[in-house]
């Protein structure tokens, strides 16, 4: 797929799968015990919405565009507090009104920690690791390695703190992607049980998702919640429709605030009135089927 993220930094997905990480991050700020996010394929953290890059594909203004500057389009009261937490992190990136800058997932789940939790980034690519440590510089909450987040999975896990979110990104760059999910996370379960894992994932063919859910179904012990966000009916497989996120151990808050977020998302990002979401438990969090 080639998913270089400054080309696609604040699209659609984007959207879908920050706004999760802010929700779930809130949630366990909720508890006083301190807790830690690990990032398996962090990125470089911030990108530059006015590069080449970003301008070749355009994709952020149909993206976080339509939630904020001139072209955003008004947010129900009912949303508002959902995204809250999301927005108020780019718009802190934004100080002067206009998007010129995206956060990518490591500045955000930094942005909400307390003084207590702690970030802990995977980066492999070289040059993309130490774009991350010059962003975060000598913050002692965040650790940053350059190395193979699907390591992290069985090096990093459980985390000290026994509380926490696992971010699952992967570039998707080569075939493979969906079976690599699933074997990291049965290692990353195997030590982790209780920790809630985040994991994102692009919509082009249908078929080979439906075994990657099939696959998940049978894996997780623990409730396991699938949220699709489409912006057309996927009937090209060589192209981007959507993205969907798997939440294994959810906060038992985040279905009914998807139910809410995801039909309006739909319907604002749809191309032609076309967008449609899914929102099912492939898992339900008593452990039983869907």
């Amino acid at each position: 797929m080639n998913y270089r993220h400054a080309f696609h930094a604040g699209n659609v997905a984007d959207v879908l799968k920050h706004a999760v990480l802010a929700l779930v991050t809130e949630h366990l700020k909720l508890k006083p015990g301190p807790f830690a996010v690990l990032d398996t394929h962090a990125g470089i953290g911030l990108y530059d919405l006015t590069s080449e890059a970003a301008k070749k594909t355009g994709e952020w203004r149909a993206g976080i565009g339509r939630l904020l500057g001139p072209d955003a389009v008004p947010i129900p009261a009912e949303v508002q507090p959902i995204l809250a937490g999301y927005l108020d992190v780019v718009r802190a990136e934004n100080p002067v009104g206009a998007l010129q800058r995206y956060p990518g997932s490591p500045l955000i789940a930094r942005n909400l920690l307390r003084n207590c939790d702690r970030l802990m980034l995977c980066e492999l690519h070289p040059a993309d690791a130490g774009l991350l440590a010059t962003l975060f510089g000598r913050d002692k909450q965040v650790s940053i390695e350059p190395s193979d987040g699907w390591m992290a999975l069985k090096a990093r896990l459980p985390p000290r703190e026994r509380r926490g979110l696992i971010l699952i990104d992967p570039p998707f760059e080569e075939k493979g992607e969906f079976e690599r999910i699933v074997q990291g996370l049965e290692a990353g379960l195997r030590r982790f049980a209780t920790g809630c894992f985040l994991i994102w994932y692009p919509i082009k063919d249908a078929k080979p998702i439906a075994r990657f859910h099939t696959e998940l179904a049978s894996l997780a012990t623990r409730g396991t919640l699938k949220a699709e966000l489409l912006q057309r009916r996927p009937t090209r497989p060589d192209q981007l429709n959507g993205a969907g996120l798997i939440v294994i151990n959810p906060p038992f808050t985040l279905y009914p605030k998807l139910a809410s977020l995801l039909p309006w998302l739909a319907a604002t990002f749809g191309e032609a009135g076309a967008g449609f979401s899914h929102l099912h438990w492939l898992r339900q969090p008593d452990g039983s089927g869907s």
